[in-house]
């Protein structure tokens, strides 16, 4: 957010600051002060939005967050939001959609690859999920690590093909080359 002394900005980023302290209450406090946020729509309903997902209000916070897509419908941040939020409300092919069209706009941001594919493997497209996650890891490989954790995977964890890209990917090499048994020679 840039600094000046426009008192609407200096309100706005002060929101900001409750919001990244973990303070989402007063942060829609300072943006409920203020009833018309026309000079910067975008940013206010993208904060709040934030806010009211921070709340676990999902369904206020997907109004906000649709409104601030109209301003900037390819913006990662809001598109990782409102995946999140359409997620926890049970509308898994929004989630799907939004992530979908950022990711056209947004190539190279592994976070969108990643939890695109989280939602095609809650979708049950292993296909998909493999695509995207293998997006996610050539951007980001240290993201390999979060896999494990990631309860998003749990329905494709054993589909062979998913198996593979995290061995590789991790660096577990050890299903690769292992001498098949039925056709080891010897006694």
């Amino acid at each position: 957010m840039t600094v000046t002394n426009d008192l609407t900005w200096r309100r706005l980023a002060e929101a900001e600051g409750f919001l990244t302290l973990g303070m989402p209450n007063k942060a829609l406090a300072i943006m409920n002060a203020r009833a018309n946020w026309s000079s910067m729509p975008f940013e206010a309903n993208l904060l709040a939005g934030l806010a009211h997902r921070e709340l676990q209000d999902f369904h206020t916070a997907i109004d906000h967050l649709e409104k601030a897509s109209k301003f900037q419908p390819s913006n990662a941040d809001v598109a990782l939001a409102l995946g999140w939020c359409y997620k926890r409300t049970n509308r898994l092919a929004q989630a799907i959609d939004s992530l979908t069209r950022s990711v056209l706009a947004n190539q190279g941001e592994p976070l969108l690859h990643y939890n695109l594919a989280c939602y095609w493997s809650l979708a049950g497209n292993v296909s998909k999920a493999v695509e995207h996650l293998k997006s996610a890891l050539r951007l980001q490989p240290e993201m390999v690590h979060m896999v494990a954790a990631e309860t998003d995977f749990d329905s494709i964890r054993t589909d062979p093909v998913f198996q593979a890209l995290i061995h590789l990917e991790s660096g577990d090499q050890s299903h690769i080359n292992q001498p098949n048994k039925r056709t080891r020679r010897g006694k």
